[in-house]
């Protein structure tokens, strides 16, 4: 989906190019992934990176498209019980190994082990049991009908039984484990610093144009234009968005921009009797008002998303009404953004038993997200003015993400309030509604990260049965009606969906994504 008026590719600036070192690329990353292991957070940043290393049976173009990867081919059977994939045979892992059934198998049995893990990809292995016919066939049943068994496929990434049965996190970090059939291979892992890889010129498929890929953790907006400019990368993501029009007009640079399907949201704590950062105004504890779904809607009727997108994104973003912007499957058509309603808002709390309001710290991550320091900040002071004293403690994302999920020792959910975003691997509403809102639940692999941990029974039962659904049009009306449910109880608080921005030396070439990844293999030089 493009955004009108915005540009899907690039313009043709006049100019000298910069110059750029054959066959090597440098990339300036505004978030580095928390780890090399591809099972063990399901975060963009670690998704992008083990692209490069690793494949799936069915991987998702630049417009979230399902295309072929491990799996040549896919076929359910009359029942929609049972799927059968096709596996493209001829294909090694980076040591010579064949590729074989067995490896999926193991990927699978694996990925709800990780140790430690703050957002396992178990949302899409549960409830499935995988056999193997053959070294180049399996199939995959469930219990009930699962017509959206290929997109879970796309967040399951392929690892060799032989070496990751072994392989711990830090393994995969240090290189030993980080052995994959992608189209490039691993040379160096420097957290902070860099991550670089080297081109397979045994990989089955397109070759990449590139022989050496760094990736160039830098956090700072400012910071990250400046490298491209002074020649120190080539390629950057997260373009700030004060420096947009900048770069547009710079005959040294190309831009590439696309609309994501990526929204930004806080999260609230609904599971506490006491939840651990907010009090009274005079510092005494309170019961839990996030429980009050009259209170979440007076913080969402207290933000201005139009202020946000026009002041702090600079027309970067559109506002947000839930997890995904139109043209996406499953979502509430005819949704519109919550209306910045202050007065409404103190009427809210009055009426909830809190006319002065109450203290409240809000949480989030510095350097994930487009601005998301500036965003927590400004939100504070939209809540502070409709009586709610807020505060802010941004940290950065490892730690972040750690304690938004675990707590600092490990468990539940540690914040109040959490800025978070996400982006369905999917491509489809179910993508966000299962993980994000439907009730946790380790074993069924339901809200696997659902970190204010919202619970509503018939929600539940809506998706549960859309994810059944194998009719598109009945599925599509279920998660519309979830999505509705979910809106009334204020289960979240939508901000805006971002767009996303590349910039380039000219004469590179970014292909630019909706699910907001930089992938090396859609580089290219002009």
């Amino acid at each position: 989906m493009r955004v009108s008026g915005v540009i899907a590719g690039f313009g043709f600036l006049v100019g000298a190019a910069m110059p750029v070192a054959a066959q090597e690329l440098r990339i300036g990353l505004a978030s580095e992934p928390t780890s090399l292991d591809p099972h063990y957070h399901s975060l963009s940043p670690n998704i992008g990176i083990s692209q490069h290393i690793f494949d799936r049976l069915i991987a998702n173009d630049a417009t979230e498209r399902l295309v072929p990867q491990l799996a040549e081919s896919w076929k359910v059977s009359e029942d929609g019980l049972v799927w059968e994939f096709k596996l493209r045979q001829g294909v090694k892992w980076h040591d010579g190994t064949p590729f074989t059934a067995d490896d999926v198998i193991y990927s699978f049995e694996r990925v709800p082990t990780v140790p430690n893990s703050p957002g396992l990809f178990s949302f899409a292995t549960k409830g499935k049991t995988l056999t193997k016919v053959d070294d180049h066939t399996l199939t995959i049943a469930s219990a009930s009908p699962a017509p959206l068994t290929p997109n879970d496929m796309i967040s399951v990434f392929i690892v060799p039984k032989k070496h990751a049965s072994s392989a711990t996190t830090p393994d995969f970090n240090s290189g030993k484990g980080a052995i994959g059939t992608g189209p490039f291979k691993f040379e160096k892992y420097v957290p902070g610093d860099q991550i670089a890889v080297l081109r397979n010129d045994d990989y089955w498929g397109e070759k990449p144009a590139w022989v050496r890929v760094t990736f160039k953790p830098i956090k700072s907006g400012p910071s990250r234009a400046s490298a491209l400019l002074a020649g120190d990368v080539d390629v950057i993501d997260d373009v700030p968005t004060t420096d947009i029009e900048k770069l547009r007009t710079d005959a040294r640079v190309d831009i590439a921009q696309v609309a994501s399907n990526r929204s930004i949201f806080f999260v609230m704590d609904q599971f506490r009797d006491e939840s651990p950062f907010i009090t009274a105004k005079d510092g005494t504890p309170i019961k839990n008002p996030l429980r009050d779904k009259r209170i979440r809607l007076a913080l969402s009727k207290a933000v201005n998303r139009e202020a946000i997108v026009a002041r702090v994104m600079e027309r970067a973003a559109l506002p947000a009404s839930q997890y995904l912007p139109d043209g996406y499957f499953g979502i509430l058509p005819g949704a519109k953004p919550v209306v910045f309603d202050p007065e409404g808002a103190k009427k809210l709390l009055a009426e909830a038993g809190f006319p002065n309001g109450f203290k409240l710290k809000l949480h989030g991550p510095s350097g994930r997200y487009v601005n998301d320091t500036r965003i927590i900040e400004v939100v504070a002071q939209m809540f502070t003015r409709v009586g709610i004293e807020a505060a802010v403690e941004t940290l950065p994302p490892g730690p972040y993400f750690q304690r938004a999920s675990q707590g600092a020792a490990g468990g539940v959910p540690e914040f109040s309030m959490a800025l978070l975003g996400w982006s369905p691997a999917s491509g489809e509403n179910s993508g966000a509604l299962k993980p994000q809102l439907m009730t946790f639940d380790r074993d069924k692999g339901t809200g696997t990260v659902n970190r204010g941990r919202y619970s509503n029974t018939e929600f539940d039962k809506l998706v549960d049965e859309a994810l059944r659904t194998v009719d598109d049009k009945k599925r599509a009306e279920l998660l519309a009606k979830a999505t509705q449910l979910a809106i009334e109880d204020t289960a979240w608080i939508p901000l805006h969906y971002q767009i996303n921005t590349w910039a380039a030396k000219k004469g590179i070439v970014v292909t630019p994504r909706s699910d907001e990844l930089t992938l090396a293999m859609g580089i290219k030089q002009k």
